[in-house]
């Protein structure tokens, strides 16, 4: 669908790399920028310990570190069986599953009483993220300088102001934004500085998935009859299942709507593989194979082929796993091959199927009847069984499940570089409510406000006030565009112009399941956290405020300002905007994610 994308209207030659780090599997696509030309989506395709396997676009999301926490193998090489063996003499500690440790907190994690690996000596999850996007971007430089016939010059012309797009879960917010862009000044990416900080953009893995389908020709039949109808786009990955839906406004251009606001889910294939592990510990307990390294030899290999594979309840599933001398009957083992009776094996799915069905149907609902379809992607989408469960539970709901012939693993990574080049998303849904606490009047009549006397405070013109209450600036379900901006106006009073050197307002985020916005922020509970915190310089406020007088005769000045939401783009922005000589003046946009 490159009939969508308009040519690169840059001033000069440029490229643009999309980070794809999957939970268990990683890769990398990027677009040459040449203004006036159309960019075309490549991807990296031979890895370090791949150069067997042609056109390979993927490596696991694994490094071992030495005993001093020091990097020493990476994707495929660290899954080859030379390294396993230097690892297993040297001591060296295998890192897996990392991405899920920069989750956000109030994402709960079920690993079904398996807990996850532990991380490096002396390393943090964002170290470790930042080892492995680094690892991804020397392999793309490789790749990059020894495929295209002017590789290196190329390479030098535009290494000085690469664009970078790092995708995440749907669920993940600016703290872990905050965290991927530091872990990308660790690896190297770009320079610690804002200039470098500013060429990173982020987006969902549901709006790359999206913009994936639309490459792959799996939107053709909705481009060509749009008829107002949604659609569902289900991104399966290793980790997560990430929900999205979209209404299609335009075709010429294309233009495309959220409908809802996105889903994430700890649904992905990884955990089908740790239910497999728990599974075969409890079956094989009593066995020779009931070791942990039969355990972990024979969970590799169902998820090499028995997961894979696996389409019917009805019929008999096989583990291939050791030789024709491995033999166990008690515990159905012959012929080096475990038998599990379907049923079994369709257990170890049922949960994140039924997490899939849950979360779409809830899309269905809040999208008021516009979705239609669902379209599969991602590397756990290649599940027969989870596609066709999937069929099967939604026809009732009145929706089409499909899935696109072409291998969709590197779909995010592609869809990345879509979102950067074509942009067809122009308004999104916000999931929660975001706002502010402010000062209420206090009410003596109001038993609320009584309960409340121990917060109250008195300002130097005197009224007495409330803490801790939440003025909502952007409700949750509103329709965003790129260029909306959502702003409330608010005034404080000082009693010393020193003070607004060091301005600052907190943005509080409410995720509670109540629609209705609260009076009051709950510090300490789950539903309220701080977003980030935005901070301004307010000194040039002090030659033109004016003095007056307070009860007691303190003299107080008082500050008038705005805080501004922007929220029509993948990354949350706030800012305080005010006034002074008639001129507006904005505080640096420090959103100083938490």
């Amino acid at each position: 669908m490159t009939d969508t994308r308009k040519p690169y209207n840059g001033g000069r030659r440029g490229l643009v790399l999309a980070f794809d780090v999957g939970t268990t599997f990683s890769g990398v696509s990027y677009a040459i920028l040449e203004p006036g030309e159309v960019p075309k989506i490549h991807g990296v395709t031979r890895f370090p310990g791949q150069e067997h396997v042609a056109g390979n676009s993927k490596i696991p999301t694994i490094m071992y570190y030495d005993l001093e926490g020091h990097m020493r193998a990476a994707g495929a090489e660290a899954d080859t069986p030379s390294i396993h063996d230097l690892a297993e003499d040297e001591g060296w500690m295998k890192a897996e599953l990392f991405k899920l440790r920069l989750r956000p907190k109030t994402m709960k994690l079920n690993m079904n009483g398996m807990r996850l690996p532990p991380l490096p000596h002396g390393r943090s999850a964002v170290d470790i993220f930042g080892d492995f996007l680094g690892y991804l971007f020397r392999c793309t430089r490789a790749f990059i300088i020894d495929t295209h016939a002017n590789g290196k010059p190329l390479w030098n012309a535009v290494e000085s102001h690469l664009q970078l797009v790092l995708s995440h879960p749907n669920g993940w917010e600016g703290a872990q934004q905050t965290k991927m862009r530091r872990a990308a000044v660790r690896g190297g990416l770009i320079p610690d500085t804002d200039e470098g900080r500013s060429r990173i953009r982020f987006v969902t893995e549901g709006e790359a998935s999206l913009h994936a389908c639309v490459l792959n020709g799996l939107a053709n039949e909705m481009l060509q009859n749009p008829s107002g109808h949604g659609f569902i786009v289900a991104d399966a990955g290793g980790g997560t299942l990430d929900i999205s839906s979209y209404v299609v406004r335009d075709t010429s251009p294309l233009v495309m709507e959220e409908v809802a606001p996105p889903d994430c889910v700890f649904a992905g294939s990884v955990f089908v593989s740790r239910r497999a592990r728990e599974f075969l510990e409890d079956k094989l307990r009593d066995s020779k194979y009931g070791k942990p390294d039969s355990l972990d030899h024979i969970t590799r290999r169902f998820d090499e082929t028995t997961k894979r594979l696996f389409r019917d309840r009805k019929e008999l599933q096989y583990i291939q796993f050791g030789s024709p001398l491995d033999k166990d009957l008690s515990v159905g083992i012959r012929h080096g091959q475990l038998k599990l009776t379907g049923n079994e094996v369709a257990a170890l799915f049922e949960p994140s199927i039924e997490a899939a069905v849950h979360s779409i149907r809830r899309q269905i609902e809040t999208a008021k009847g516009a979705v239609k379809s669902v379209w599969l992607v991602g590397g756990f989408a290649a599940s027969t069984w989870l596609f066709t469960q999937l069929q099967e539970r939604l026809a009732s709901d009145g929706l089409v499940v499909s899935r696109p012939d072409s291998q969709t693993s590197k779909a995010v990574a592609d869809g990345a570089i879509g979102f950067y080049c074509d942009h067809h998303v122009s308004a999104r849904m916000s999931k929660h409510m975001y706002g502010v606490e402010f000062l209420r009047e206090f009410d003596e009549r109001n038993s609320d406000h009584l309960s409340r006397r121990d917060r109250m405070c008195e300002l130097p013109s005197g009224p007495k006030l409330l803490a801790d209450a939440f003025d909502c600036i952007l409700r949750r379900s509103a329709k965003v565009k790129e260029s909306t901006v959502f702003t409330r106006k608010y005034c404080t009073e000082v009693t010393s112009l020193s003070t607004l050197s060091v301005f600052e307002v907190e943005i509080w985020c409410y995720r509670g399941i109540d629609n209705s916005v609260p009076q009051w922020i709950k510090r300490g509970s789950e539903d309220f956290s701080t977003l980030c915190v935005v901070q301004a310089d307010l000194s040039p406020l002090a030659s033109s405020a004016q003095p007056k007088q307070g009860r007691g005769g303190r003299t107080y000045w008082t500050i008038v300002f705005s805080v501004e939401i922007h929220f029509g783009l993948t990354e949350f922005k706030a800012r305080i905007k005010w006034v002074d000589n008639v001129s507006f003046l904005f505080a640096a946009q420090t959103a100083a994610c938490v």
